[in-house]
């Protein structure tokens, strides 16, 4: 089978579900994420400073893109791996097709920044000023900042055989300098190095009274170049280049070698900051051999360079979002509805004895879930409060409020994932606050994440004791509730509270996994059900029976799923996916998945929500989960995944979760057979976003 122009063409084996032209590869498909969410800094309906925003977000997932994932390909090379996946491409091929779609990727960006946003800045009176814009009242402010700000705390490296060259940090700004002269011991110039100061910000905002504009900004950059000069007096600076180096962040700690998981990681945060390097950024403009030297240095091959025309580290560009204030260049603010029965009543246990509560965040607010551990932190009624944590941010209230029950006498078991990534030391300090507070904490069981998002608060009523519980998509964290798009379950559903309990001693405890009654959840159930769920539908479709899928998830990789949703297809089901990001799956192969549709939504908020449909022949199985359908999250995660059974909530999802998103034509990108995407055009149709349509639901 050959794939031309988005068709296939060629016979193909329909009995061969496995072959290789059937797969995606995972790390390419993830580029396209990246992509498609590039695209939106060129879209012109979006607010001018949101579109930087989202320059700055797909530069930000390409430096994650190579710590994780390219520092893992280059792992598997460096020990002879020649493992191939669905895809049959081996790590030497999959880096190769990396390096083209990524250079590619990084010179668009820049272009787009200097040739379309800068300008249109500019027109608005946002500019970023070069040096050759300074004039002299600015330059002399310039040269005093530099003299107050910078002088102090910089160290310039000059390099000989007493001053090797430097442990560089990943990702951090540093300038490569050349010299020409003697200094004061007669040493000869050559090269030195210069890091910028992780104290003070990239972005400069220039002081009304030098500024001639509404926002004028300058970057750190240039005003280290202006100057680097008198870093080295008497000498004279020949070149001044910026560099920067992207390392292996991912962590490895021995699942069967540690006692402490805690501790190992403490031991192993330091070294993601010179781990092996991945990555050269390099101002475009920096000569060949010094380009070499550097390569040489960090022992790495051209492919790995990328030569930039501005900012090394472009994400912190985002800094303008936040400077300046325009609110015409972002989104409007809105303010998240809370449901009706929230407002009726204080006590939000009583509320829940008459039925279940769907929150859909950020459109609705994500308050109630932090009242409902505060009403469980202050009831003297509550006698205990369990609750998974995998990211939380600081100051956060929902910490809080568990550290005010542990103090209350509450028993409080506290979950916490340590090896949420990026979040590893942000987690470690949270562990110890809430133990110093009175609360258990455990971490979970070693070789498997804890990616569940769950609460349960156990309340003496009369003679017995009934439990509470929250179920979600997404983390406990305020700040992403207003971003992502998660739901929220709040239940008083004791078979569903039953078996988060079985959850809970699963992750505390020791024991075999017990039968759950309503939930699956990984690594036992989770992706068996979903198997049983799709085999259902391909049954009905064969009787003749209507038979549908629709998922919504943020990444689909899963062979065993992928190859169950072709035999869907091939039996006549009709399957939807939204699928925010990575997908594996191929659609549109005449006599395989000409019968599925994959879309993807990239728009104001971060799609996140975890949403299962099976029309089980017109009584639906609806099922809201933690997991995507990857490999990691169905056998190597604890995860959760919940019906949802009331008729209400049921019909709320179905209809604004998901065929709202199906209808979507202005955010939607459609993928194509070849693995790329197709924006959706709107035709003669009325412009319809699934986002903007929730927002006037609800706020």
């Amino acid at each position: 089978m050959v794939i031309k122009n988005n068709k296939t063409e060629g016979a193909m084996d329909t009995s061969n579900l496995k072959q290789p032209e059937l797969y995606i590869n995972r790390e390419l498909s993830l580029l396209e994420f990246n992509r498609r969410v590039f695209e939106q800094a060129k879209d012109e309906n979006n607010p001018l400073l949101e579109r930087l925003r989202f320059l700055c977000i797909a530069s930000t997932n390409l430096d994650e893109f190579f710590e994780i994932r390219v520092s893992g390909l280059n792992q598997q090379v460096k020990y002879g791996s020649v493992q191939t996946g669905e895809d049959n491409l081996t790590p030497i091929e999959v880096l190769k097709k990396i390096s083209e779609v990524a250079h590619e990727l990084v010179d668009e960006q820049y272009k787009i920044l200097n040739e379309v946003l800068i300008p249109e800045l500019t027109k608005e009176k946002i500019r970023i000023l070069r040096r050759a814009q300074w004039k002299p009242k600015l330059s002399r402010w310039v040269k005093r900042y530099f003299n107050r700000e910078l002088i102090p705390i910089l160290s310039p490296i000059g390099l000989d055989p007493s001053h090797p060259f430097p442990r560089v940090l990943n990702k951090n700004l540093y300038f490569i300098v050349t010299l020409e002269g003697k200094d004061a011991f007669g040493r000869e110039g050559g090269y030195a190095i210069v890091q910028a100061p992780r104290s003070l910000p990239r972005v400069i905002e220039v002081p009304k009274e030098h500024s001639t504009r509404t926002h004028d900004f300058i970057l750190l950059s240039s005003v280290l170049h202006a100057h680097v000069g008198e870093l080295f007096p008497g000498m004279k600076v020949k070149g001044c280049f910026q560099f920067r180096v992207t390392r292996n962040s991912d962590l490895f700690v021995d699942d069967e070698e540690i006692d402490d998981l805690l501790r190992a990681l403490e031991g192993e945060l330091p070294s993601r900051r010179y781990n092996d390097a991945v990555r050269l950024e390099v101002a475009d403009n920096c000569p060949e051999e010094i380009i070499h030297f550097l390569l040489d240095q960090f022992k790495l091959t051209e492919d790995a360079l990328y030569k930039v025309n501005g900012p090394v580290n472009l994400n912190r560009l985002l800094q303008l979002h936040d400077l300046v204030d325009r609110p015409d260049s972002v989104y409007p603010g809105f303010t998240p509805d809370i449901p009706p029965r929230l407002l009726k009543t204080n006590n939000i246990f009583d509320t829940l004895h008459n039925g279940d509560i769907l929150l859909l965040h950020p459109f609705q607010s994500f308050a109630p879930v932090i009242d409902f551990l505060r009403q469980a932190a202050n009831d003297p009624a509550v006698l205990s409060i369990k609750q998974t944590l995998y990211r939380t941010g600081g100051d956060s209230a929902i910490v809080s409020a568990l550290k005010d029950a542990a103090r209350a006498g509450k028993e409080v078991t506290v979950v916490i994932e340590l090896r949420a990534r990026f979040d590893e030391e942000a987690n470690i300090e949270l562990a110890n606050d809430l133990q110093e507070s009175g609360a258990h904490v455990v971490y979970g069981v070693v070789g498997y994440k804890t990616h569940a998002k769950m609460i349960m608060v156990v309340r003496r009523e009369g003679r017995s004791l009934r439990r509470y519980v929250h179920l979600g998509t997404g983390n406990y964290h305020a700040r992403t509730a207003r971003l992502y798009t998660d739901y929220g379950l709040l239940t008083a559903d004791q078979a569903v509270a039953e078996d988060v309990n079985k959850l809970f001693h699963q992750m505390t405890g020791l024991g075999r996994a017990t039968k759950l009654k309503k939930l699956l959840q990984s690594p036992f159930t989770l992706h068996k059900g979903i198997l049983d769920f799709i085999n259902q539908e391909i049954v009905n479709a064969r009787a003749g029976k209507e038979a549908r899928v629709i998922a919504k998830m943020n990444a689909l990789v899963d062979p065993e799923i992928i190859r169950a949703l072709y035999e869907a297809s091939m039996a006549g089901v009709k399957v939807d996916l939204i699928i925010r990001g990575i997908c594996c799956l191929r659609p549109g192969i005449k006599g395989i998945s000409d019968n599925i549709q994959v879309r993807s939504i990239i728009g104001r908020f971060l799609e996140h929500t975890r949403v299962f449909y099976f029309h089980n022949d017109g009584d639906p199985d609806l099922y809201c989960s933690s997991a995507d359908w990857m490999p990691r999250n169905l056998f190597h995660r604890v995860e959760a995944c919940f019906p949802i059974e009331e008729k209400r909530p049921r019909d709320q999802i179905i209809q604004l979760g998901l065929l709202n998103y199906l209808s979507d034509n202005s955010q939607a990108w459609i993928l194509q057979a070849d693995g790329s995407y197709r924006h959706a055009k709107t035709g003669n149709a009325k412009p319809r976003s699934a986002q903007q349509v929730l927002l006037d639901q609800y706020c």
